[in-house]
C-alpha cells in the first residue's frame, strides 16, 4: 500500500496548522514548512476546506486555519477521505477491472481485509496526539511564528 502524495501533504498542513491553532496561517508559510509549490498546496488546502478539516479566510487579516479542533480529526477519517478516489487495485473499479481472475480470486477479499485494518488502526489517532507536546514538531514549524 503506498499513501498518495496529497495525502501525505494533507496531514503536514493539518499538522501545521495544529500547532499553529492560535492564529491564522498564510498558503505560503505552509508550503516553506511542509515543502510544497503553494500551486500543489492550494489543491489541498481547498479539498480539506471542502471536507471541514480547515476554514479558510478571505481578506487582510484572513488566512487558514483548522475547521475544528484537532482532538476531534481522526487521522484514519482523513485518509479514508483523500484516498477513497484512489482504488488500491484495478479490480476494486468495476468500470476499469480488466482482471481475468475476477471470477475466482480471493486476494481482493485479503486485501480489503487488510486496508480496513489499517484505516482503523488510523481512526484510533487524532491530530492532537501527532503535535501535542512534540517539540520537535515546533521547532520545524517555528520560524512562521508571527513577529
Amino acid at each position: 500500500m503506498r499513501i498518495t502524495k496529497r495525502t501525505n501533504l494533507a496531514m503536514r498542513v493539518l499538522m501545521f496548522c495544529a500547532v499553529h491553532k492560535d492564529r491564522n496561517v498564510t498558503k505560503a508559510e505552509i508550503a516553506e514548512g511542509c515543502n510544497s509549490s503553494e500551486n500543489h498546496l492550494g489543491h489541498v488546502v481547498n479539498r480539506l476546506a471542502q471536507l471541514g478539516f480547515l476554514t479558510t479566510i478571505r481578506g487582510r487579516r484572513g488566512g487558514i486555519r483548522l475547521g475544528r479542533p484537532a482532538a476531534d480529526i481522526s487521522v484514519g477519517e482523513v485518509f479514508r477521505k483523500l484516498e477513497a478516489e484512489v482504488p488500491l487495485v484495478e479490480c476494486m473499479v468495476a468500470d476499469e477491472n480488466t482482471c481475468p481472475l475476477v471470477g475466482a480470486c480471493r486476494l481482493r477479499g485479503c486485501i480489503l481485509g487488510a486496508m480496513e485494518a489499517f484505516y482503523a488502526h488510523l481512526d484510533k489517532v487524532v491530530l492532537d496526539e501527532l503535535v501535542a507536546s512534540n517539540d520537535g514538531l515546533c521547532r520545524i514549524f517555528e520560524y512562521a511564528e508571527v513577529a
